[in-house]
């Protein structure tokens, strides 16, 4: 059997790089060892660029009605335990009521991985361009310089042999595409050894005297030992206990404990699974080797604190997708795929520390442990005190909640398919977020009719946005097609737009950053068009700057 490309594993990030592939008019296979089925959802957060993406594929509605309670608050608090003392809380509005920022079409959405990657098959599915190999693995694989040649092995040992033209491992933390391939990992192998349990109980909220939330912090003498999440929404919840960098065994029964100590009194629930796991920092030293590349946790591995290792993986997916498409039509140079792992890796770095810094300040309290007296329920005289702990650590956790600069305000420096325009690089902001069009940046957002964004334009060929009617484009339009690149001209009368974008033309790539942007066309036009779809001169390694490390 012969494909264009061959991904191991169909979790989110292997599911949205075939469905983005197929989208494009790709065909691929995707491989995985499992059922697909998700016992224990890993993420539970679709960040608003991943939700952008979902409306690029037509598959928003999928996404909110795929089986969330969206009518179920969002507060995050931390308490001592649920019939316990409130630390304090920070509010957010239930998914069907929050509204969507200026800077996007779209906002985040809660969708648990066992919702969200049903909704992301479909849409693979449905193209019928991605062939599912289900209960199958990848028993070894061949990069002869032309293909890759791979063995996979059915789950009743059966094998048999596929010929891709290139090899995408999105197969998580262990991944055997990375260890094949002899990549290291560079960061913190450890943070904590936790262990979770999703447990169901209906009315839960009816056993405690505390406003719904969709996620508990518990504090104790000791710190902070575990958190609650809402993972439906209705009757299910994911418990999380959060050891050290100690490995030890949890029992169901130590479990139970901790569950009823963190709702602070006797109940029934029924355990549905448990899954103990480590909690690590870590990005690939190199996204991949001639024809084979790897993407999500298979290139960054980082603390949930945040809910960016799902929505990273998405990134490197579209990068990926739109330049594997641009190879296998003809269109794309011979140093086009080169620019994944120069994009990408900075990114993974960036949200992987955050991620981490994320984690240091929720576990904080087991640095800086409250007073004693602060968990004495009967002590009123440390109602104060309590208040003040409360309040310090409210506003620490501001920076994890909000967080819309890390989703939206990366930026792809020194990538060499962007042409830079000299303008200095925006501050790396994670509470805010400032749309630009400064080459590399995502290309912002705009409403130009009432159901109808700017970025609508985006997605399967390069767009020429042109914010002067007179200005002429013909050169560059011929040098697109000359060059085979998709490409089209997108006359834009709206001037905030036209603010916000800051020259009269501007190029996006199919993947929705923006690639140059002039008031007037370089005399060199081919150069341009050559540039941005790899086929320049490739990067020297004196020209190579260092890579970024991760900050443990």
């Amino acid at each position: 059997m012969a494909v264009p490309v061959l991904i191991v594993g169909a979790g989110p990030v292997g599911l949205a790089l075939a469905g983005d592939l197929a989208w494009r008019g790709i065909e691929c296979m995707l491989v995985e060892r499992t059922d697909g089925s998700v016992a224990q959802p890993r993420m539970d957060m679709v960040g608003i660029r991943t939700m952008e993406f979902c409306r690029r594929w037509g598959i928003v509605e999928w996404v909110r009605n795929a089986g969330y309670n969206r009518d179920y608050p969002q507060d995050c608090a931390w308490v001592t335990h649920l019939t316990g003392y409130e630390f304090g809380r920070e509010p957010f509005p239930s998914p069907n009521t929050e509204k969507a920022p200026p800077q996007s079409p779209l906002k985040r959405e809660r969708c648990p991985q066992n919702f969200f990657d049903p909704v992301l098959a479909r849409f693979a599915r449905e193209s019928g361009k991605v062939t599912f190999a289900y209960r199958t693995e990848l028993a070894s694989f061949e990069d002869d310089g032309d293909k890759v040649i791979a063995t996979l092995k059915s789950e009743d040992g059966t094998t048999r042999t596929v010929e891709a033209k290139y090899l995408v491992g999105c197969d998580g933390g262990a991944s055997t595409v990375r260890q094949a391939l002899g990549i290291g990992m560079t960061g913190e192998p450890v943070l904590t050894y936790t262990t979770n349990c999703v447990f169901r109980c209906d009315g839960l909220e009816k056993l405690h005297d505390k406003k719904p939330g969709y996620r508990f912090i518990f504090i104790g003498p000791e710190g902070t030992w575990a958190t609650l999440v809402a993972i439906n929404g209705r009757d299910q919840w994911r418990f999380s206990l959060v050891g050290d960098n100690e490995k030890r065994q949890v029992s169901e029964e130590e479990m139970r404990a901790a569950i009823k100590r963190a709702v602070g009194r006797d109940f029934e629930f029924e355990i549905l699974s448990m899954l103990p796991w480590v909690r690590r920092q870590l990005v690939a030293d190199s996204y991949g080797k001639g024809r084979v590349f790897i993407a999500g946790d298979a290139a960054h591995l980082t603390s949930p604190t945040g809910g960016f290792g799902m929505n990273t993986g998405i990134l490197d997916a579209v990068n990926l997708s739109w330049k594997l498409a641009g190879v296998l039509q003809g269109w794309g140079g011979a140093h086009l795929l080169e620019s994944y792992e120069i994009e990408q890796r900075p990114v993974a770095i960036r949200n992987v520390t955050e991620a981490g810094d994320n984690l240091k300040r929720m576990l904080s309290p087991r640095i800086l442990k409250p007073d004693p007296r602060v968990f004495d329920m009967n002590d009123p005289d440390v109602e104060k005190a309590r208040k003040e702990y409360g309040d310090r650590y409210t506003e620490m956790m501001k920076r994890e909640w909000y967080s819309i600069g890390i989703h939206l305000g990366y930026v792809y420096e020194r990538s060499p398919v962007i042409v830079p325009d000299g303008t200095p690089a925006p501050p790396d902001e994670v509470s805010t977020y400032k749309p630009t069009a400064r080459p590399g940046s995502r290309a912002p957002h705009v409403w130009l009719a009432p159901e109808q964004s700017l970025l609508d334009l985006f997605g399967r060929e390069f767009v020429l946005l042109r914010f002067d009617a007179s200005a002429k484009v013909d050169a560059l339009t011929d040098a697109a097609r000359a060059a085979g690149v998709p490409f089209k001209v997108a006359d834009i009368a709206n001037e905030e737009a036209a603010r916000l974008y800051e020259r009269k033309l501007v190029l996006v790539r199919p993947d929705g950053q923006v690639a140059w942007r002039g008031d007037a066309l370089p005399a060199d036009v081919r150069a341009l068009i050559d540039t941005v779809r790899g086929a320049g001169a490739p990067q020297t390694e004196t020209t190579k700057e260092k890579p970024e490390e991760v900050r443990a």
